[in-house]
């Protein structure tokens, strides 16, 4: 029998085990920045798998290490979720973490707690089998990545030192495999005017008009944006307005927009903020690319840029084609090479640090953020078998 049947057979055998993993931590609701507790519980599992070491660093994130090998693959699943939002929307209690008809339940099971539960025994059968190549495998359970995708990843390389050769995202694919998906950035834009009583606007400079002119300019802007063959199209949309004046008498001195714009492949920082300044050259106006700090559940402060770059892997890539062969041996079938609509960590492992990086993870990506989440048991298991595959099927690429 191969490695990959046995993997199989095992990963269907810890069945159980998996979804009750996951259901543990489904039952710990963990917000950016309230992610303390699943952490504990994360640690505790990667402890009870038998994990060479387990630690969790300064920013909160979990680091379960297997293997002392001198390429470095990293696997990575964030902690931190949604909130359930209005209450009467689900058809269950978003924390119950129930397992009924094939299916564990609640918020994270998708987005992405469902990948965690999945690594954790893909690291138990790796142990299992006595895992000995010339690899070093981090199980990483990162902290903030819906409040700012990709932090925890700058902290990991820039404070821990931890620099992957290869990084998988157990964000979910509905075990596809992906290899990109388009940047974001957050762009804030002011607007100056000059006050006075709103008898006479005529004496007065209106900062809202500014505003509402720039915001019927950059509707036009959508349209303009340019495409990927692969990624599809950016967009620019205006997610928040926001005015002042001295009084409800008065005309607004002050105005404000702020901008959720998505990047296809080609676009910079510098282009889509280029834009955006055309637009208001002749207005009294200042355009940001905002920035985000916030103070993690230690108790450390940390930031970055909101700036999100646009990342793809070639699809001949080492990494993807080490995932297709992995996956074909696994399944007996070719499996479907895509990309996400949504942001993911890659922004920074690969748009920042150009890490060779692919996405592998159960459930749908249209249940992340919705109502009645929920994941299916056999997306569990299989994932479980491909990071344990995926490693085997590394070690030997790069032999």
């Amino acid at each position: 029998m191969n490695i990959f049947r046995k993997i199989d057979e095992l990963s269907i055998k810890y069945q159980d085990y998996t979804t009750q993993n996951l259901s543990r931590l489904i039952k710990i609701k963990s917000l950016s920045m309230g992610e303390k507790e699943v952490q504990l519980e994360l640690k505790k599992q990667m402890e009870e798998a038998g994990f060479d070491e387990v630690r969790i660093d300064g920013l909160g994130n979990v680091l379960g290490r297997i293997g002392n090998g001198k390429t470095i693959l990293a696997i990575d699943a964030h902690m931190d979720t949604v909130d359930t939002g209005q209450l009467k929307n689900w058809d269950f209690d978003p924390f119950s973490g129930e397992i009924k008809d094939g299916f564990v339940h609640g918020r994270g099971t998708v987005d992405q707690e469902g990948g965690a539960a999945a690594f954790i025994t893909s690291g138990k059968i790796l142990k299992e089998l006595g895992f000995i190549e010339d690899l070093t495998i981090y199980f990483v359970g990162s902290v903030m990545e819906e409040d700012c995708d990709g932090l925890c990843w700058k902290y990991l390389v820039e404070e821990e030192g931890i620099k992957p050769h290869f990084a998988i995202s157990t964000e979910p694919t509905n075990l596809n495999i992906y290899r990109g998906h388009r940047g974001r950035m957050e762009i804030g834009v002011h607007f100056y005017g000059v006050s006075c009583h709103g008898s006479a606007p005529e004496r007065g400079d209106n900062a809202i008009y500014k505003a509402a002119k720039a915001a019927l300019e950059i509707e036009k802007l959508n349209e303009r944006i340019i495409s990927d063959d692969f990624l599809g199209k950016g967009t620019v949309t205006i997610s928040e307005i926001k005015s002042g004046s001295p009084s409800l008498c008065a005309v607004a001195d002050y105005a404000y927009f702020h901008l959720d714009r998505r990047l296809t492949w080609g676009e910079t920082k510098e282009s889509a903020i280029a834009q955006i300044q055309e637009i208001v050259k002749d207005m009294n106006a200042k355009v940001e690319v905002l920035y985000y700090e916030e103070t993690a559940y230690t108790g450390l402060k940390y930031g970055m840029e909101k700036y999100y770059p646009t990342w793809k892997i070639e699809e001949n890539d080492l990494i993807v084609q080490t995932g297709v062969k992995a996956y074909s041996e696994l399944f007996n079938k070719k499996p479907l090479v895509d990309k996400w609509t949504f942001s993911t960590n890659g922004v920074t492992i690969n748009g920042y640090y150009h890490i060779p990086l692919i996405g592998f993870g159960p459930g749908n990506e249209v249940m992340a953020h919705a109502p009645n989440e929920k994941v299916p048991v056999e997306h569990l298991v299989k994932a479980s078998a491909f990071y344990a595959a995926f490693a085997y099927q590394l070690a030997e690429n790069i032999k």
